[in-house]
């Protein structure tokens, strides 16, 4: 029987014959009453006293509605417009895109009711018997009361947009996520339909037959067709909750009900070989997955939790093809520096940032441009994930004794010209690289610090001896990833002058030369934005790129490391040799219309 999900006290609701009758529920500013849209715009300083007066004027002139001519002058946008609507009536507001949506919510109402009345269920509570639904129009009581007829649950109606309430009813019964999904959990609400099976038994037939296999499988479809890179499973108090982290932004898909968690946890833990009946530990493992002829690698992480066990799945695509320099978005003095220092024989070059920052995939490009048969390329890596001909490849086993450190000792009598490392993490793996470096290895490897310039710094607070760095060390790159705007659909903007200013500050002496080279006026910048208007199969963002800041380690940032000086300076001697920021060039790219300026400042801000 499935869990019913929680939602919050309702308001009384009253009787008209045997049908409730839909009542709207104030959520927002209770105390605060409006009589008209123009004034919940004016108060919510979404518009300005002189854009009401010229509404009002453009109102008589024209004898539209005030709404068709907000939307046609574009004063503000639909979200905004539909904001202040459930602001005016007392009717919750809800962004669709930002909720996920109970597959068991969207089986109560068939497309065709969806569509006619524009109406999209997203949360159902079978105990209480209410089904939550999001509207272009919730005060439309004919609606709501057909629903109730049709479902037998009590509606509770939301304010969504326009056009994300059509895109979204799109979406939502068009994929197979919810429909498969919820096929599958009705199986399960009727054990006679579920087939016994042998939980060892991990045959292709039986991974594909069983209800909750069924869910799994499911999931990991529409993960390789989003372009997922990681797919989080969460038990909340009474619900499960399916995320996807889709061009680094994490976006919540899917509802299950709680009863079903345990379940679709154990199909995991059996198809990654981990011990099922072990939930007061985290457990590692991984397994292949394949949907429609395209293989990708699963790395299964579990961890105990106060609701259950989450499950976090790195999705890593086999035979994918490494990209190009200039493709990961390395271009002009930053793209010379690396190509000239990777033809060196030897020394050490690194590749800084966070966590999913994009180093390993930069690392992966070098190593291709390198790779011939005339080198021996070992790695040392945690994980593996992408498989490279003619790349001696090694994962680490901790368990085994494997580690960095042991595994790069072990390498240096394996003949190796090209080492990579995968992370530097304690002095042992910083001396080895060095030493590697020294005796006539080229080292690559990665380190978690915000800046190109901080690594020296960091490496010697690691217990690295700073005339070998000053000798060793031959290039520091650091790196962030932002979205790239969907290129078919964009549209130029003039930006507000504060945005001006802050990019002309920022970029300097740089800007001119940018201006210069692409034939732009620097007094009337142009800037770029998905489209509101967007297809509804279409996102606003579609992939990603680097920005970088690349710092060769001239004889200047060699003395300053034997000096020790602070990594504030060293980046001020890097940029006057020429070095640019993640920030500056991430603005370039704004500028040439690659991603947006709230894109770069969202990650290169530290």
């Amino acid at each position: 029987m499935t869990e019913p999900a929680q939602v919050p006290p309702m308001q009384p609701i009253s009787a008209q014959g045997n049908q409730p009758q839909f009542q709207p529920q104030p959520v927002v500013d209770q105390d605060q009453k409006f009589n008209s849209l123009l004034e919940v715009l004016v108060a919510k300083q979404y518009l300005s006293q002189a854009d009401v007066d010229k509404l009002a004027v453009e109102q008589l002139s024209s004898g539209k509605n005030i709404e068709e001519i907000i939307l046609e002058t574009k004063v503000i946008s639909e979200e905004e417009l539909t904001q202040a609507k459930a602001w005016l009536y007392g009717v919750p507001f809800i962004k669709i895109s930002e909720t996920g949506v109970s597959p068991e919510a969207l089986n109560t109402l068939p497309e065709s009711v969806a569509r006619r009345y524009q109406m999209l269920p997203f949360m159902v509570n079978e105990e209480d018997k209410i089904l939550k639904v999001a509207m272009e129009n919730p005060l439309d009581v004919t609606a709501i009361d057909f629903a109730q007829q049709k479902t037998g649950f009590r509606v509770q109606a939301h304010f969504a947009s326009p056009s994300e309430i059509e895109q979204k009813i799109v979406e939502r019964y068009a994929q197979s996520l919810s429909g498969e999904v919820t096929k599958a959990l009705e199986e399960t609400a009727h054990p006679e339909k579920m087939r016994s099976q042998d939980l060892s038994d991990l045959s292709h037939g039986v991974i594909r037959q069983a209800p909750i296999t069924k869910i799994v499988e499911t999931i990991l479809a529409f993960a390789m067709k989003a372009r997922a890179s990681d797919v989080h499973i969460e038990p909340e108090l009474e619900r499960t909750r399916i995320r996807y982290r889709i061009d680094g932004i994490l976006q919540e898909k899917l509802i299950l009900p709680r009863s079903v968690h345990d379940a679709v946890v154990s199909r995991i833990k059996i198809l990654s070989r981990l011990k099922i009946d072990e939930k007061r530990i985290p457990q590692d493992g991984r397994f292949t997955f394949d949907s429609e002829g395209e293989e990708v690698d699963l790395r299964i992480s579990t961890l105990p939790t106060a609701h259950g066990e989450k499950v976090v799945m790195r999705l890593l695509k086999k035979n994918l093809k490494v990209p190009t320099l200039p493709e990961l978005g390395l271009d002009g003095l930053a793209l010379r520096r690396v190509e000239d220092v990777i033809k060196i024989p030897n020394g050490i070059i690194l590749v800084t940032g966070p966590t999913g920052s994009g180093k390993t995939s930069t690392l992966y490009s070098i190593l291709h441009i390198i790779n011939s048969p005339r080198v021996n390329i070992l790695t040392l890596e945690d994980p593996i994930e992408y498989q490279m001909d003619g790349v001696n490849q090694v994962q680490i086993n901790p368990q085994a004794g494997l580690t960095f450190a042991t595994g790069l000792r072990s390498f240096l009598r394996q003949d190796p010209n090209i080492i990579m490392v995968g992370e530097i993490r304690d002095s042992e793996t910083v001396g080895l690289a060095i030493q590697a470096s020294l005796t006539g290895h080229l080292v690559f490897s990665t380190l978690h610090t915000n800046s190109a310039a901080g690594a020296l710094p960091r490496l010697v607070d690691m217990g690295a001896e700073t005339f070998l760095l000053a000798s060793s060390m031959k290039l520091v790159m650091a790196q962030r990833v932002v979205r790239r705007i969907n290129p078919e659909f964009k549209e130029e903007y003039k930006p507000e002058p504060e945005v001006v200013a802050d990019i002309k500050q920022v970029l300097g002496g740089y800007l001119d030369q940018w201006c210069v080279q692409n034939n732009k006026d620097p007094n009337n910048l142009i800037l770029y934005r998905p489209k509101k208007d967007l297809p509804q199969n279409e996102t606003d963002f579609k992939g990603r790129v680097g920005i970088f800041e690349v710092m060769s380690i001239s004889e200047e940032v060699s003395r300053m490391i034997l000096q020790k000086v602070s990594s504030a300076e060293i980046e001020k001697t890097a940029l006057n040799n020429g070095m640019l920021l993640m920030k500056q060039d991430g603005y370039l790219k704004a500028l040439a219309g690659i991603t947006t300026i709230e894109e770069v400042v969202r990650v290169a801000e530290v």
